[in-house]
């Protein structure tokens, strides 16, 4: 089995003057689900070479036993220093994709061609696609095959306008995610702020926030499994 996990390369939030990019536990969690599952992980960005990590995102508060162990392996830090460029990837090489969250998102994943491409080659060839947090938002331009946004009528979850509020951000990101996917088309729920809610609708796969990357990693394996 072969998984390719897509990171931001984005790392301004907005004006602010502040840092940001991919958020390590959404990165980690699902990481090690795929990778303990025997599964071969290529990571890629738009960029390539070391992605942008939320400092956030490793602060005391915000650090799990996943996190920690991807901070203590050389072999996962080695992988991260080296992500190959999207635009070198394809389809036809991967069983999945993966895309992990983090603010950074919103401003290049959401608007790059290579990953919206990328997306409907996945969907098209019916490899299951999973997203969490903001991830959902890079679903934003996305068609599906009638050329109709991909989440029309579909269910999706992803980082709420409650939660978007509660870290202060509703001003700065360039969209909030639960709004777009509706605005799209989709058929949106959510759970608790900051507790793991997973929703499936064939191929795709979305999570709501940092709390739902482990469940989401471990649905889309049941998926592949069949």
């Amino acid at each position: 089995m072969k998984v390719l996990i897509v990171l931001t390369s984005h790392d301004q939030l907005g004006t602010t003057g502040k840092k940001t990019g991919f958020w390590l536990e959404e990165l980690a969690a699902p990481y090690y689900t795929f990778k303990d599952a025997g599964a071969e992980i290529v990571l890629a960005s738009p960029k390539g070479g070391q992605p942008p990590l939320d400092p956030k995102s490793n602060e005391p508060s915000s650090q799990t036993d996943a996190t920690r162990r991807f901070e203590g392996d050389a072999t996962a830090q080695d992988q991260l220093a080296h992500t190959v460029r999207l635009d070198t990837v394809s389809q036809a090489d991967f069983d999945t994709v993966f895309y992990p969250g983090g603010h950074g998102p919103l401003w290049d994943l959401a608007e790059d061609a290579h990953s919206i491409a990328l997306i409907e080659s996945f969907i098209e060839a019916g490899k299951p696609v999973a997203l969490v947090c903001h991830a959902p938002g890079v679903l934003r331009h996305v068609k599906a095959s009638d050329g109709k946004p991909l989440v029309a009528g579909k269910q999706v979850t992803g980082f709420t306008n409650t939660e978007e509020d509660g870290v202060g951000l509703t001003e700065v990101v360039p969209f909030l995610v639960e709004d777009e996917l509706k605005a799209k088309g989709g058929v949106y729920s959510k759970g608790p702020d900051w507790g793991s809610y997973v929703v499936t609708d064939g191929p795709l796969i979305t999570g709501q926030n940092p709390a739902s990357s482990s469940e989401a990693a471990t649905v889309l394996m049941k998926h592949l499994a069949g």
